[in-house]
């Protein structure tokens, strides 16, 4: 794999993340603005089909295509031990980056969180939604450092 650091055809950061996931898939992550595409993600391919069929509308609705026609759309991180953060709003002039922290599942809790497909096995983490705060369209950043995404 190969990774290099970029300029965001978005927001022009230099904090464009490109990694080279396999021969020929290469995804790219800005941490400046919060967007994410790959390669493959062009309009009219099937992998970009298959992608927007399940997207969020707000995800479609602030979808951008750069120069080279690959698609951009807000991303979602989700660790969970630390937490997410997602693009959240009604439209592309109403929306912010929103970060909730993770929680243990306590034991009394743990059969509201069953691992699907894992029979007798459980989640220990959580989203803990009394966590929630929002971050400016240009804050994505903020966001990742609210769940602590850089700390060990």
């Amino acid at each position: 794999m190969k990774d290099k650091l970029g300029i965001c055809p978005h927001c022009g950061s230099d904090a464009c993340y490109e990694t080279e996931v396999m021969n020929g898939f290469t995804t790219y992550q800005c941490y400046g603005c919060g967007f994410t595409t790959t390669n493959m993600m062009k309009e009219g391919t099937q992998f970009y089909e298959e992608q927007i069929r399940v997207l969020p509308e707000l995800h479609k609705d602030l979808s951008f295509t750069d120069s080279e026609d690959k698609v951009w759309i807000p991303t979602t991180v989700n660790l969970p031990s630390k937490g997410m953060v997602f693009a959240e709003g009604t439209s592309t002039e109403s929306w912010k980056w929103s970060a909730v922290k993770a929680v243990p599942v306590t034991e009394e809790e743990k059969s509201k969180y069953p691992i699907p497909g894992s029979n007798g096995k459980y989640y220990e983490w959580r989203m803990d939604m009394t966590t929630l705060e929002r971050f400016e369209q240009g804050d994505f950043m903020e966001g990742l450092d609210y769940i602590e995404m850089f700390e060990a």
